[in-house]
């Protein structure tokens, strides 16, 4: 659907079966399409089916663990959800970092701004001290087969990197915790487990699914798909990304503030009283530091559903 807005400009918005296809194939799909609109012939990059390279092993065997398939009883509340869009650029991620210990310092910007939102949100939602909690990495594995994925293949090709910890452990420890169990869980994402995964679909059917469980929370990274580089004719997009947020999953997506900085947006969807607690999680963080004089505060936008 295209939205023309009264500046001139305009708001291309899409949905696509996630059966079909992940970010990396639609993005994929998308920039074909702005080639066609520039009068390209032919694609740059031919499309491929080949879903045959992703099939179960036969016979079937499950090699790990995976925990973001526990059927755990579903919890989310729906009431009163309210969004709020949280932005990361170079100055808090400089904060968030310097809360590691110096072992830790290395990791992946990625990393760190995930296990800071696990345990903001976690200390939130106010569950069972001893109820345990998982972190979904939602990953794009092409790279980890032998040989390669075709690049043409606009199938979906995610697991969930899952780490899994008790509400007190996650809490009660420094954030370093939780970057540790986020390391150790992508560490595990290899070819033998993406086939396991596969695997355990083959022998568990239908029955196999993502339980709705307010514990459970995922995050998928869309700073590298290039949405924003897509170019129908009149360039490059000034936005480009979901439109909003998920109950349970959220999105990372590359933008700009309003001082130019280019960051990391990531829209949360929470009941009202658990987003007022998040976002003073996340900000008791940040307030006690400076960079260059300035005090960092994280909440961009909000917005009630």
């Amino acid at each position: 659907m295209v939205t023309q807005l009264k500046c001139g400009g305009f708001i291309f918005a899409l949905r696509f079966n996630h059966v079909m296809c992940d970010a990396f194939g639609f993005q994929q799909f998308m920039s074909t399409i702005g080639e066609m609109a520039r009068v390209a012939v032919t694609p740059s990059i031919s499309p491929v089916w080949e879903r045959h390279l992703l099939n179960a092993r036969d016979p079937p065997r499950v090699t790990f663990t995976h925990h973001e398939y526990d059927q755990v009883e579903a919890t989310v509340i729906m009431d009163n959800m309210v969004e709020c869009s949280f932005f990361f650029g170079p100055v808090e991620v400089s904060l968030l970092r310097s809360l590691l210990p110096l072992h830790l310092r290395h990791c992946t910007k990625f990393e760190l701004i995930i296990a800071c939102l696990w345990r903001c949100r976690t200390i939130a939602i106010n569950l069972d001290p001893y109820e345990k909690v998982r972190m979904l990495c939602i990953a794009n594995v092409r790279s980890k087969f032998n040989p390669p994925l075709p690049s043409g293949y606009y199938g979906n090709v995610l697991v969930s990197a899952t780490a899994i910890t008790t509400v007190k452990n996650l809490c009660h420890n420094p954030v370093g915790y939780a970057v540790e169990l986020i390391k150790k869980a992508k560490a595990n994402v290899t070819e033998e487990y993406i086939k396991s995964t596969a695997d355990l679909f083959a022998i568990r059917g239908k029955s196999l699914y993502v339980p709705a469980a307010i514990g459970s929370y995922g995050i998928s990274d869309l700073t590298h798909m290039g949405f924003e580089n897509v170019d129908y004719g009149w360039g490059k997009a000034v936005f480009a990304g979901p439109a909003n947020a998920i109950g349970l999953v959220s999105f990372f997506i590359p933008t700009k503030n309003k001082e130019g900085q280019v960051g990391t947006l990531v829209p949360i969807c929470l009941p009202a009283l658990a987003m007022e607690r998040f976002s003073n999680e996340l900000d008791n963080m940040l307030k006690h530091h400076h960079i260059e004089g300035k005090k960092s505060k994280s909440i961009l936008i909000s917005s009630a559903m």
